[in-house]
């Protein structure tokens, strides 16, 4: 498996490309900018899916773009939609411009797998963030989007946010095995160990 990260927008928002070279099949997270940077890194593999951890505007602003180039399905949780749908006002508030974003082809759920070649991860429900964040975990990597952050967690400021909600999501992840690596919606990877030992948030759990 072939890990790619790419700091996109003016948020750095986290874009992970997770790719299979026998297969050249590949999965696109979060493409949230500078949906060209993104394809030229996609250049030779064939995308199966366009995944995004939840609705908000820096996590989805490349997507019109990369589902024109590519044709491939939208998945995001069922429970995001409304949250994805305001995504354009939402960004106009913070000064940015989205293109029109496209229907979801595929609502995800909990357990839900989405596979590229021989790739495959599993879907956690992890509310807190917004109603419908997700995480991904297969091959001892866990894209955790804007549930956990290296030394931090997503803020609940926003519509939908939810601090209970994330203390659960977090103490779930938290009993994932110490040696799982962690690809956040932004900054730095960190491991679950890692975090148990610094996070505050995971703190007495």
């Amino acid at each position: 498996m072939k890990l790619t990260i790419l700091e996109v927008g003016p948020l750095q928002a986290n874009c992970v490309l997770l790719s299979e070279e026998a297969s050249g099949q590949a999965l696109v997270i979060d493409p949230g900018d500078e949906p060209e940077r993104i394809l030229e890194a996609l250049e030779g593999l064939q995308v199966r899916f366009i995944v995004c951890t939840h609705g908000h505007f820096d996590h989805v602003g490349a997507v019109p773009e990369l589902k024109e180039a590519t044709g491939a399905p939208l998945a995001l949780h069922e429970a995001e939609v409304q949250l994805y749908q305001a995504a354009l006002d939402m960004a106009a508030f913070w000064g940015y411009k989205l293109q029109p974003l496209p229907p979801p082809d595929v609502l995800l759920k909990e357990a839900d797998v989405l596979e590229a070649g021989s790739l495959r991860f599993r879907v956690l429900h992890t509310p807190g963030h917004s109603p419908g964040g997700i995480c991904l975990l297969g091959h001892d990597l866990l894209i955790s989007g804007d549930t956990l952050f290296a030394g931090s967690v997503g803020r609940t400021d926003f519509e939908g946010g939810d601090m209970e909600a994330l203390r659960r999501s977090v103490a779930r992840l938290a009993s994932l095995p110490p040696h799982t690596r962690v690809i956040p919606g932004h900054g730095p990877p960190s491991t679950i160990a890692e975090e148990r030992e610094n996070n505050p948030f995971m703190e007495d759990l």
